[in-house]
């Protein structure tokens, strides 16, 4: 199978060297790495070529590296029914690029893509509706983003007196946190359960 995925990852490259970064076998997967301005190009042709028939759109997502200059990785996989192996394709975009939209050649790329924007704030150029799929329009941040807290900044709850649904900043009472650091270790008067393991 990697001799296979070898060849194939050399006979990419050799056809779209413009858009070819580099390239490497993992898991039985090769892993291309594209540059941005030429995604879409490299996809319809993964498509339509002979030797591929990446057909099938898999999935699309992101992933956040904070501290890296190109902030997140959109990360696609197709699999190839015809040929019977997988690809995934890796564009590494700074935080207010935009990526081009593949919904002209998978239209199933248009839900990955909204989920991408709700989730991570990613703007694909060139798509036809994209707005939030996942949280509410008034929703304020990007949830998968690394640097967005975990509480969230809003509560939303149904008030039974006002029979509606009520948003209220998100508020942790100290109270309603419990913190029990006593243990043998520290003096305390009593054992924890697994404690007496350590005699």
């Amino acid at each position: 199978m990697s001799e296979a995925l070898k060849e194939l990852g050399a006979y990419i490259e050799a056809k779209r060297a413009d858009c070819v970064l580099s390239w490497d076998i993992s898991r039985d997967e090769l892993n291309v790495d594209v540059a941005p301005t030429n995604i879409a190009g490299l996809v319809d042709f993964l498509k339509t070529d002979a030797t591929c028939k990446f057909s099938t759109l898999v999935d699309i997502t992101a992933v956040d590296y904070t501290g890296r200059a190109k902030r997140f990785d959109v990360v696609y996989h197709f699999l190839s029914m015809y040929q019977n192996h997988r690809i995934r394709l890796r564009v590494s975009i700074r935080e207010d690029q935009m990526v081009p939209s593949l919904c002209d050649v998978h239209p199933s790329a248009n839900w990955f893509e909204r989920e991408i924007f709700d989730m991570f704030g990613i703007l694909f150029s060139g798509h036809p509706d994209l707005r939030r799929i996942l949280t509410d329009y008034g929703f304020r941040g990007y949830p998968l983003r690394k640097d967005f807290p975990t509480t969230g900044y809003t509560e939303v709850r149904y008030d039974e007196v006002e029979k509606r649904v009520v948003y209220e900043p998100v508020s942790l009472v100290q109270e309603y946190r419990q913190f029990d650091f006593m243990s043998p270790w520290e003096g305390a008067e009593y054992i924890l359960p697994g404690d007496e393991k350590t005699d």
